[in-house]
């Protein structure tokens, strides 16, 4: 599962970042069995010119804020997690505390199948 975040307008992005990494995170810990959940990861997007650089010279528009990205065993067992009494309750958890820090309308979210590309080695 894919997740680009947007923050709240409310919110300024040493407060996402901090609240995210420290506090969501702690909480996700604790749901992660519930949700069958194998791997985490969260990237949070790095301040400086680089980063405007690289969007002035690819015409791209403004980047996210963070991407979190979930990892699964199969589709199956997530879709059981999530039909599960404990499943719902962790999502459910999980969703009201994104509320604090994450604009939903405008952080999109999907599942992928991850496809690593074997590069030669240098």
């Amino acid at each position: 599962m894919v997740f680009c975040l947007r923050r709240l307008p409310t919110v300024d992005i040493d407060e996402f970042s901090r609240y995210w990494r420290e506090e969501h995170a702690t909480l996700f810990r604790q749901y992660a069995e519930a949700l069958a959940v194998r791997r985490y990861t969260q990237s949070h997007r790095l301040d400086g010119r680089l980063n405007e650089a690289l969007r002035t010279y690819r015409g791209a528009p403004d980047g996210y804020d963070g991407v979190a990205e979930v990892w699964f065993d199969s589709i199956d067992e997530l879709r059981a997690a999530l039909t599960s009494e404990a499943g719902r309750a962790a999502a459910d958890a999980l969703i009201e505390d994104e509320r604090r820090f994450i604009d939903h309308a405008e952080s999109p979210i999907w599942i992928a199948e991850e496809i690593e590309i074997e590069l030669p080695r240098w």
